[in-house]
């Protein structure tokens, strides 16, 4: 009626959203989407979720879709596996991933091995999701990033979101594949409100497995990141912008299958390359970025060394002047992309 009678009608405006409400938008839609789809973990049905992830999803639709398991990892990640082997589409959350290692052997050797050793006949359409990384004061055994860790494992497809339009379209899109797919949230962005555009608000808005986003354009030097370290790296490009240094910073999204061609030909442009990761050092996700970059024809556009930045080489401390000199700071990028650009 407005628009006959000439009126304009203005678009939805984008919407702030935080990393939790994404998720849990995300995991409402999938369940009402597709009836196989059902989640279980700890405390994921009765108290609405460790860090409420699932708020709201047991009372709309009942045990049968929401459950609730014991405190076992292999226990309730084995019989998730074997759900997914008929078909079912099963999200298991684990509490941390720290603890997803008490379920390695569910993870990989059932999950990300069986369409391959059945000659593709079984497929295993599995979503393992949960907190992964350092979150605040949990020590060791809380802190630990498993991208290297799923990434290293052929058969399995490797997320890790840092926006909430990241959060929320990855894991509709893992939902929806027939391959098991890890999707690496963390736990210190889950309160962290980000714009979520109009097109992300639909209920069809998946971002595809395996692309990664230029978060910002520059000339000078590549950024490429992946979970919360992503933030980091725009702060430290908003810095170094002050002083003439321009930043292209990529949000990785996937770290397998990798999107090195969208790092290839950001290097190309800016012909120095840094990487900002949470996780240790030695066979890290920066550590396969350089090597690709080295296999491949960027190698020859760089002018310096490519330099990783990563958490430290040790566990995680507790005291939380030692946490902060643990993990990867603005600072510390700043001072990289400078040694980087030799100045």
């Amino acid at each position: 009626l407005q628009q006959r009678r000439g009126l304009r009608l203005s678009a939805p405006a984008a919407i702030q959203v935080t990393v939790r409400d994404a998720l849990n938008q995300a995991l409402d839609e999938e369940l009402e989407r597709d009836e196989r789809v059902f989640l279980l973990g700890e405390e994921v049905a009765q108290y609405d979720g460790a860090y409420k992830i699932s708020r709201g999803l047991w009372k709309k639709y009942g045990d049968k879709r929401v459950i609730d398991t014991p405190i076992s990892e292999m226990g309730f990640a084995g019989i998730a596996v074997g759900a997914a082997m008929v078909w079912l589409r099963p999200v298991c959350e684990f509490m941390t991933f720290n603890f997803s290692m008490q379920a390695i052997d569910q993870v990989i050797n059932s999950a990300a091995k069986t369409c391959y050793m059945s000659a593709g006949s079984i497929a295993v359409p599995i979503v393992f999701r949960g907190p992964n990384g350092a979150s605040a004061g949990v020590a060791a055994q809380h802190s630990q990033c498993f991208a290297a860790w799923y990434g290293h494992c052929p058969g399995l497809k490797v997320v890790s979101p840092w926006s909430a339009e990241d959060a929320k379209g990855l894991l509709k899109a893992s939902i929806r594949d027939d391959n098991p797919v890890v999707v690496l949230e963390s736990e210190l962005l889950y309160g962290v409100p980000f714009e979520m555009s109009e097109q992300a608000q639909s209920k069809e808005f998946v971002i595809p497995i395996g692309k990664a986003k230029i978060e910002r354009q520059g000339t000078h030097v590549t950024l490429v990141a992946h979970s919360r370290p992503v933030g980091h790296c725009m702060e430290a490009a908003a810095v170094l912008s002050k002083e003439g240094v321009e930043c292209e910073v990529i949000n990785l999204r996937t770290i397998r299958p990798m999107d090195i061609e969208t790092v290839e030909a950001s290097v190309v442009k800016t012909n120095h390359l840094v990487t900002v990761e949470g996780g240790w050092p030695q066979f890290g996700v920066g550590a396969e970025i350089c090597a690709r970059i080295m296999e491949g024809p960027a190698f020859n556009y760089l002018d310096a060394p490519a330099v990783r930045v990563t958490g430290a080489d040790v566990p995680m401390p507790y005291a939380k002047i030692l946490e902060d000199n643990c993990i990867p700071q603005v600072k510390d990028i700043v001072f990289a992309v400078k040694k980087a650009l030799n100045i």
